[in-house]
């Protein structure tokens, strides 16, 4: 337990960088949410999506996760695809799109310049994640997207980042918990075809087997 609430409050004030990201932003697009963005899904869930930060143009701008940048088709699409959703993804908070026994959330809350939080950001927002992680009574599976958010959730529980294997499909246990690592969806790895569409479909297929087992 932290004493740190599971999401972010609306002006945060804890990573001073960005802070002042976040106050550019609203300055050069003050309809955007322009915010920590908080967590998307079931508080029942028995998944837990962990990305590392929000992007500008997607989670920064609609204010939820994944949404609205080119990473958040292939997931919504995919986790629709394997009956962690159901309605339709639009790439906009009011689409209707529902998660089932999934939550989604980032390692860190704000939006980071480059896309890329400091090893301090992290740190500082870490405990975020830790409440998150409590907050969800019947966790099962957490499925990291990208090494560093891999890293970032082994630390919010307790472990090293040696903790288990880095890698696309790579698995860990901590007590309880299932750790299954995924290459992240950003439009880099896709168009190199470093993660196809059904690379990404085999993760979500392999944690539903993990969550009913």
């Amino acid at each position: 337990m932290t004493g740190f609430p599971p999401e972010a409050p609306r002006g945060c004030p804890l990573c001073p960088r960005l802070v002042a990201y976040r106050h550019e932003n609203a300055r050069r697009e003050p309809t955007w949410f322009n915010d920590p963005a908080p967590s998307f899904g079931d508080p029942q869930a028995r998944l837990l999506i962990a990305g590392l930060a929000p992007g500008r143009t997607g989670a920064n701008r609609t204010g939820r996760p994944f949404t609205g940048d080119h990473a958040g088709w292939l997931l919504y699409e995919t986790l629709l695809a394997t009956g962690f959703a159901r309605g339709a993804y639009e790439a906009r908070p009011d689409d209707g799109l529902e998660l089932v026994d999934c939550m989604v959330t980032n390692a860190v809350r704000c939006a980071p310049p480059g896309n890329k939080p400091t090893p301090e950001e992290e740190r500082t927002c870490r405990p975020f994640l830790i409440a998150r992680l409590d907050a969800l009574p019947r966790l099962k599976v957490i499925v990291t997207l990208g090494d560093v958010s891999r890293r970032n959730v082994l630390r919010a529980l307790g472990r090293p980042a040696s903790a288990m294997p880095a890698g696309h499909g790579a698995e860990g246990r901590v007590g309880d918990l299932i750790l299954l690592n995924s290459y992240h969806c950003s439009r880099l790895n896709t168009n190199t075809g470093r993660l196809t569409p059904e690379m990404f479909r085999q993760i979500f297929l392999r944690a539903r087997d993990l969550i009913e087992s």
